[in-house]
């Protein structure tokens, strides 16, 4: 069977940090620090919605974590500001390797999907605004079974939709949670060491193999599975 990827989106794919530059147009030096708590919260939240079974869906933890930023920071956003912010979520920019590390992998012959905590409409939207969208045969969303990654029932979501086996699926991601969350369920895994700086959660569930760019994926993968 063809091996299946299974990309995470946000982080991995498309750089969360390109709100930055909305940010400072509003608070100039306090940008890059609010942006990354912005994010850190917006996936807490999404945990603890997961865990509390009182789902909403990304777009809303995304929503709630910008409040909470704000107010954290004692930074003033009117309704128009966090409409502009919100909306920059949705056209957020690729990371420089993955158009040519997507065209790499579908060369290799893998099929490959879109998975993600975002939305179907929103991670469609941001695919295509990303000019990526054709390397998918679809867009995968915990949207469907109302939780969020790294919920075991996720992963095997995708697998379902996806018609593969965990021993010939991959996820593809740059968050260290998703990475154990799809071991743990039977899959394996490319960790994408985006910083230099970033640490692997150590908890004894490693990734199947690390990779600092995506050009060298399709390559790290063909090399694991001969």
């Amino acid at each position: 069977m063809a091996i299946t990827l299974a990309f995470d989106v946000y982080g991995t794919l498309i750089d969360t940090h390109g709100v930055i530059i909305a940010l400072e147009k509003l608070i100039g030096d306090k940008a890059p620090e609010f942006s990354r708590t912005w994010r850190e919260k917006q996936l807490e939240y999404s945990f603890r919605r997961g865990l509390m079974q009182n789902y909403e869906n990304f777009a809303v933890c995304t929503s709630n974590a910008l409040d909470y930023t704000s107010s954290y920071y004692k930074v003033p956003l009117s309704q128009k500001d966090k409409a502009d912010l919100l909306g920059e979520y949705k056209v957020l920019p690729a990371f420089d390797d993955v158009v040519e590390g997507l065209a790499r992998a579908r060369k290799a012959g893998f099929r490959m999907f879109a998975f993600s905590n975002g939305s179907a409409e929103a991670v469609e939207m941001l695919l295509k605004h990303a000019g990526i969208r054709d390397y998918f045969i679809g867009v995968v969303s915990v949207d469907e079974m109302k939780s969020f990654k790294p919920n075991p029932g996720v992963y095997c979501h995708f697998l379902r939709r996806a018609g593969a086996l965990g021993a010939d699926a991959w996820l593809v991601s740059s968050n260290p949670f998703d990475v154990i969350g799809a071991v743990s369920s039977g899959m394996r895994a490319a960790w994408v060491k985006r910083s230099p700086d970033a640490v692997f959660d150590p908890w004894g569930i490693e990734p199947t193999v690390t990779l600092r760019s995506l050009l060298t994926l399709a390559e790290q993968i063909e090399d694991e599975c001969s």
